[in-house]
């Protein structure tokens, strides 16, 4: 498979944008640290959003009046665990109204969240215009973000791997992350899609070393003058 898919290489100009995207537990992180390590800017949007559901944000108040209170702390910050179970509609009669709640948080949270990102990447070209600039989020394609990044690197591994990683870092057993991951992929693209939208897809189901052998070829081609 070819590195770049799409977009071609690149060569200097203003600050390249970067959508890093993937399925749950495919290790979009991991990899987004190893771009980290070779002169990358990044945020990453799962970040975005918790500061955005801190109490008085708009995001917050939006979230708490769709979804009750019975999603909030005893100290009124948001539950993340109890606000997935009624976004993915965990014992809520079947999977229709799962998702319907699922889409219901993400017209909430994703404009504001988008917002923060665009915000960002026009300081990180302010500070830095040749630099690269990169967002980690699950659902670039799923919100309608793509178009606005100039490439997008997909993530992906195997399934077995993703029930491995999301249980240990969910200190739970590999039959509860199996249900559990299958859920949350409903919500988004399949793999096979979001390796059609690439410009680049890092397979992850190796090892370590090889991952970041392909973060390397990756990063050569968005940042030429990185010498590496």
């Amino acid at each position: 498979m070819p590195l770049c898919l799409r977009g071609g290489c690149v060569f200097g100009g203003p600050v390249l944008k970067v959508g890093l995207t993937g399925g749950i537990a495919a290790g979009k992180s991991v990899v987004g640290e190893m771009f980290v390590s070779l002169g990358a800017h990044l945020v990453q949007a799962d970040r975005i959003a918790h500061s955005l559901m801190q109490p008085g944000e708009t995001v917050y108040n939006e979230v708490v009046r769709h979804f009750g209170r019975e999603i909030l702390n005893s100290d009124g910050s948001v539950n993340r665990a109890k606000l997935a179970e009624a976004a993915f509609g965990a014992g809520s009669g079947g999977e229709g109204t799962g998702a319907s709640r699922i889409v219901e948080l993400n017209r909430i949270v994703h404009p504001a969240v988008i917002r923060s990102q665009d915000e960002w990447m026009h300081a990180i070209g302010q500070q830095d215009p040749e630099g690269v600039a990169i967002v980690e989020a699950a659902l670039i394609l799923e919100a309608g973000a793509a178009d606005r990044f100039d490439h997008l690197v997909v993530v992906t591994c195997n399934a077995e791997q993703r029930t491995a990683r999301f249980a240990a870092r969910q200190k739970t057993d590999l039959e509860t992350a199996r249900k559990e991951v299958a859920r949350r992929m409903a919500a988004q693209l399949p793999d096979e899609e979001k390796i059609k939208a690439a410009d680049f897809v890092i397979d992850n189901s190796g090892s370590f070393h090889d991952t970041r052998e392909q973060v390397g070829r990756v990063w050569q081609q968005l940042h030429p003058k990185s010498g590496i």
